[in-house]
This record gives C-alpha cells, sequence and structure tokens, in this order.
C-alpha cells in the first residue's frame, strides 16, 4: 500500500515575502506561518509557529545585500532541521555573492563556494535557484541542485514583442553562451560587447563585435546591478546604426544610481525577473515574474517527477 506524502510546506524569508506569497499562490498553498524576533541590538531569532516534523519544507529566500538576508535563510534552515523537518529545501531566486566564484587575483575568497558550504551546514538537502552567474557554482553543492533558466519566461515575452530584424547581443565575453542560447530560440545573430575594467562597476574600455547596423538589438544578461555596462552598450550601439535597444536581465539588483542610468539610459526598456524586489518604480523597468516557474518544479520536487521540461534553455 502507497502512503500518500503529506503536504509541503512554504515559508518565506523577510526580504522575500511577496515573491514567496506569488509563489505559495501558484502552487495552491498558504505561506507558512513563521515568526521573526529581533533583538534591541538587531540580532533575531526565527521561529517556526506550526509543525513541520516530517514535512518536506520549501524556504523561499533570495539573498541580495545586507548579509542579514543571508543569515535568516541560514537561522530558519538550521531551524527546520532542529524541528524534524523531514527535508529542506531552500528555495533562492536570486543566489547571493555568486560573482565571487573563483580567485581572479591572489588572497580573495571564493565567497560562491562559502555560501554553498554554509547552506549545506546548516541543513539544506536541495537548492532551487535560477540563473546562477556561473554554472559551476552548481559543483560547490554535495545536495541536488535545481538550477532554473529566466529564458523559460523570458522568451515568450520576447516573441509577443513581434520585433523584426532582432540581434541579441552579450554585454561581456563571459555571457556569450547565453547569448547564443537566446539567439537559437528566436532564431537570429548574436554580438558581443568587448568590455575592460578598472575596477568592480568601472567600465574603462568597450568596443563591439559585430554587426548592429538597422537592428532591433536586444541585451541579455543574468544581472544588472549598477547598469553602466548596459547604458554604454545601448550608447555604442546606436551609435553603430541600431534601430532599438532593450535588455533583459534575471536579476535586478540596481545598486546605487541604476535607476537613473536607466531612465537617461537610449534603452527603450529593461525587462527583469522578481528574484529581488524593486526599490522603486520606473516606466523603462517591466517586471516578469517567475513565481509560476518556482512553483512548477517545487510541485515536481515534491511528487518526485522530471524537471526536464521546465527548461527552454
Amino acid at each position: 500500500m502507497k502512503i500518500k506524502q503529506p503536504e509541503p510546506k512554504i515559508f518565506a524569508c523577510s526580504q522575500s515575502t511577496e515573491i514567496a506569497k506569488d509563489i505559495a499562490d501558484a502552487y495552491g498553498l498558504e505561506l507558512g506561518k513563521i515568526n521573526k524576533n529581533i533583538f534591541s541590538d538587531g540580532e533575531f531569532q526565527i521561529s517556526f509557529e506550526e509543525t513541520i516534523r516530517g514535512r518536506r519544507i520549501f524556504l523561499i529566500g533570495s539573498t541580495f545585500p545586507p548579509t542579514e538576508n543571508l543569515m535568516e535563510l541560514l537561522l530558519m534552515i538550521d531551524a527546520a532541521k532542529r524541528s524534524s523537518a523531514r527535508h529542506i529545501t531552500a528555495v533562492m531566486p536570486y543566489y547571493g555573492w555568486a560573482r565571487q566564484d573563483r580567485k581572479d587575483k591572489p588572497r580573495v575568497p571564493i565567497a560562491a563556494k562559502m555560501v554553498a558550504k554554509l547552506l549545506m551546514s546548516a541543513g539544506a538537502t536541495r537548492i532551487i535557484t535560477m540563473d546562477l552567474h556561473a554554472d559551476q557554482i552548481q559543483g560547490f553543492f554535495e545536495v541536488p541542485v535545481d538550477h532554473l533558466y529566466a529564458s523559460t519566461i523570458f522568451v515568450p515575452y520576447l516573441k509577443s514583442l513581434n520585433l523584426d530584424d532582432i540581434t541579441i547581443a552579450s554585454p561581456d565575453m563571459g555571457g556569450s553562451k547565453r547569448a547564443y542560447a537566446y539567439s537559437k530560440f528566436l532564431d537570429c545573430e548574436v554580438v558581443i560587447c568587448y568590455k575592460q575594467r578598472k575596477k568592480a562597476n568601472v567600465i574603462e574600455y568597450m568596443e563591439l563585435i559585430g554587426d548592429v547596423n538597422g537592428r532591433n538589438v536586444i541585451i541579455v544578461d543574468d544581472m544588472v546591478d549598477t547598469a553602466g555596462t548596459l547604458a554604454k552598450a545601448a550608447e555604442l550601439m546606436l551609435e553603430r546604426g541600431a534601430k532599438s535597444v532593450r535588455a533583459l536581465a534575471t536579476h535586478g539588483i540596481l545598486s546605487g544610481n541604476a535607476y537613473d542610468k536607466i531612465e537617461n539610459s537610449p534603452l527603450v526598456e529593461l525587462i527583469i525577473t522578481d528574484s529581488i524586489p524593486l526599490k522603486r518604480t520606473s516606466s523603462k523597468i517591466k517586471v516578469v515574474t517567475c513565481a509560476p516557474l518556482f512553483a512548477s518544479v517545487m510541485k515536481s520536487v515534491q511528487n518526485n517527477q522530471s524537471i526536464g521540461d521546465q527548461f527552454l534553455i
């Protein structure tokens, strides 16, 4: 006789409450009850306000700065482990610290691996995330990692624009694989921006490899931080004869004066997901929700079903 598995429970970190609610709605469940008690010095304590014994639980939390967001997820995982949860799945729409995935100079940390070790040590038995900065970060884990791609939701949106003469652009050499993947599904050409940086977030030089004359260009990237690269790339492409320039980036970090840069740039629009909540609205920023994608994968995980049909790229 087959024993039916109990329904999973979904809980939200405080920084990701909005997307967690959307994911729970798409899944067909309500968010579980959790309490965050904050002490006067800023220390906080997490407590589950309902039993989770013997259940699979999904903890939803993007780990964008400040570091308290990562710490909150770690404390939730530890609390779940000590409350006898059967499986603990960390659902991280945005995996923070991923840009530090290697030693690019002496005496620096590999923060992406350190975060992976922290999540496993806390008790996470599975990770679900989207568009890691580098695919090989999956290898930092000794537990299953479901790495989703935002192309699953971006490509249908791009097709709905009914644009002619599309060209996909990569903002740097490292993103060329992603750009070629999008071009395959949109049946179009690819150009690449070559850039050199003085330091992090500061571009010294940029050049375009390829022809964009008379084309509607779409720049694809995994994240947008200060928006300096996107603004400079859009200006360069219009100088080279592009008809229009759009950009899509999975994770809208949008720090510093990024919103002003986008508003003042020649970009027609910036398309992002809701993996990170917006700090403010912008007429040029279009948000496409990734909640149904995560809910679908979570259902498949719960029911031990393949998630292969969720991968467009």
